[in-house]
């Protein structure tokens, strides 16, 4: 008989080293669950697919009763019990797999979606194009007036707030009885609170000639205007970047087209255009209380543009929210409180200077303002449905603020004597926050019940959706 040959040293080790490759090579996955070591908070990663994310901070990401939270990933919307969260590993579900655009019905346990259509990077709008300082869509340098009466132009444009481009069709899914229902009169998930309208803009002059095109308005170079007497060589790289950024928006507002609003009952599909204006009109978000009251932005370089207004359905009412007093002063990233009395913003008296929350109640017109401190500005910020608390989730050094040590998501609670309390809940100094250059925005939330802050990150390498609690154990 042949003697079996003794494997070789080589031999023996090769399936060893194949493994350790191979363990080397699949990456090592985020934890689930910690305490931050620099604020000692407890952080549960709430998705399981990379490339997850949260809504947009001004999308309604909740279930009227606070129990459900949607999310985002690269199978489909996900739905997560909030119930047990904290005390049992989270659960998320892919309930509505090859979907996207969501968005939490305000008084309905439905979440309108979209199906079909090509979605942004797939032949739809570039990724470039997002690449604004709000995710919004930049508007061409020119572009075709539209007929008013043309149902079929509302789709021609969005703007930010609500479902996404590239078309496709609209549906609802109750999250209890898992129906899902199409909506044939809806061309996105901006849907108002109780269902009887959806919204789109499109570029339209007014046909009746009352309203008059502005004067074209002469460029200013940004650098000038926002680091007098300095020349950008001298800026720092993140001065730079932001330079750059605002010479593209500043182009917005120099000579805007034409554009209007349509509003179409989901009833009945009937269409009526108003509110013409000449600005690039973005950030839509209906009241979540009434529903015939739309917030919306004119956009462009913050510090030449007044950003905020209201509308009413019918085209009446066309308000601006609040009107800039002093040069460089911004205000934007404007969102409604829980009961629809008020709309806060973020507001800079200068521009990088002098920051504060900022809210306008309607009924009055009254302001209040809470100051923040450079570290603690964050890009965008949010309430909780009592309007007890206001997270911020932080910026880099490249934004606005241009701050040293800005990279937190932040707790603030509101005191009797007009300032806040500041709490910093989740390290994010490992976070690409730079838009354009593979960096995203937290987006973040309070949950309903006040005992959580739900916001996106990619600290550990890929993107994933985060909870942080707000109390400490």
């Amino acid at each position: 008989m042949r003697p079996t040959p003794r494997p070789t040293f080589v031999a023996s080790i090769l399936p060893l080293l194949f493994s350790a490759a191979l363990t080397a090579a699949e990456p090592t996955p985020p934890p689930s669950d910690w305490i931050d070591a620099d604020t000692g908070h407890r952080v549960i990663r709430l998705s399981t697919e990379p490339g997850s994310s949260t809504l947009y901070f001004h999308d309604n990401s909740y279930t009227p009763e606070g129990d459900k939270l949607i999310f985002n990933s690269p199978s489909g919307i996900v739905l997560l019990d909030l119930t047990k969260l904290g005390t049992t590993p989270p659960a998320p579900e892919v309930i509505i797999p090859s979907a996207r655009g969501p968005y939490a019905a305000r008084r309905t346990r439905e979440i309108y979606f979209v199906r079909g259509g090509t979605p942004p990077g797939r032949g739809g709008p570039p990724a470039s194009a997002q690449a604004t300082r709000d995710g919004s869509t930049p508007l061409p340098a020119t572009a075709e007036a539209t007929t008013p009466t043309d149902p079929t132009a509302t789709t021609k444009r969005g703007g930010r707030g609500g479902g996404n481009f590239g078309g496709g069709e609209v549906f609802a899914y109750h999250v209890d009885t898992k129906a899902i229902r199409k909506l044939p009169h809806a061309s996105r998930t901006l849907i108002n609170c109780d269902e009887t309208f959806t919204l789109a803009t499109l570029y339209a002059e007014d046909p009746t000639g009352a309203t008059p095109r502005p004067a074209v308005r002469e460029p200013l170079p940004q650098l000038a205007r926002m680091f007098p007497g300095k020349k950008l060589e001298e800026l720092t790289p993140e001065q730079q970047y932001a330079v750059n950024k605002e010479e593209g928006l500043a182009r917005r507002a120099l000579n805007p087209q034409g554009m209007a609003f349509t509003f179409t009952q989901l009833a009945t599909g009937e269409a009526r255009t108003v509110g013409y204006q000449y600005g690039a009109l973005n950030h839509l978000q209906f009241s979540p209380t009434d529903p015939n009251l739309l917030l919306y932005c004119h956009e462009g370089t913050w510090h030449e543009v007044d950003r905020i207004w209201t509308i009413r359905t019918d085209g009446t009412a066309k308000t601006l929210r609040h009107r800039r007093t002093m040069d460089m002063e911004i205000a934007g990233h404007e969102f409604w409180s829980y009961d629809g009395k008020t709309i806060w913003f973020d507001l800079q008296t200068p521009r990088s200077q002098v920051f504060w929350i900022a809210g306008v109640e309607l009924a009055t017109g009254r302001e209040t303002r809470y100051p923040v401190e450079r570290n603690a500005w964050s890009v965008h910020y949010n309430i909780s449905r009592d309007s007890r608390l206001f997270m911020g989730d932080g910026g880099d050094p490249t934004q606005v603020a241009f701050a040293p040590d800005g990279q937190w998501i932040n707790l603030f609670r509101p005191q009797p004597d007009g300032t806040l309390v500041r709490e910093k809940l989740v390290n994010m100094a490992k976070h690409n926050y730079v838009t354009g250059r593979g960096g995203i925005e937290p987006n973040g939330s309070i949950t309903p019940d006040n005992k959580w802050v739900i916001f996106s990150g990619n600290f550990h390498g890929a993107r994933h959706v985060y909870a942080v609690e707000i109390a400490k154990k």
